[in-house]
């Protein structure tokens, strides 16, 4: 009889979560995320639709360029935050002139809104300016 019972307990007995090895993989995955963020930036947004061309070509990326997203109604995104013409203009005074911009306008976007961004540009010596396309699609 005392076998079984001490046969019953070591089948019974409560499992043991060891903590440090679940430690150890959150640590290596936190540092895997951080180091992967540092390579990835988020600027666009994916309900814009940017207009097709047969002569775009992929561009090399430059840290320090800065990607604004304008949506139908004319609104603008820059790193995630929606900006009036006020904001955008604040925040090109703060880059430098050899900043780099990238302007990304949905394909049914008016064209005011994009000469919006334009001026906004000239009025802070901003002369390297981008349009994003895609390529057509055959």
């Amino acid at each position: 009889m005392h076998k079984i019972n001490a046969f019953a307990n070591t089948i019974f007995e409560k499992p043991q979560i060891q903590i440090i090895p679940l430690i150890d993989i959150m640590f290596f995955a936190l540092i895997f995320f951080m180091v992967l963020s540092v390579y990835y930036r988020v600027e666009s947004q994916m309900d814009i639709k940017i207009p097709e061309s047969s002569q775009s070509h992929m561009s090399d990326r430059s840290k320090s360029e800065t990607i604004i997203n304008i949506d139908t109604g004319g609104g603008f995104v820059v790193n995630g935050r929606k900006l009036n013409e006020e904001g955008l203009d604040s925040l090109l005074q703060k880059s430098s002139p050899s900043q780099n911009i990238i302007i990304r306008a949905d394909k049914k976007t008016y064209h005011q809104d994009v000469i919006k961004v334009l001026d906004i540009c000239a009025r802070n010596n901003i002369q390297d300016i981008s349009f994003a396309t895609q390529t057509n699609q055959p």
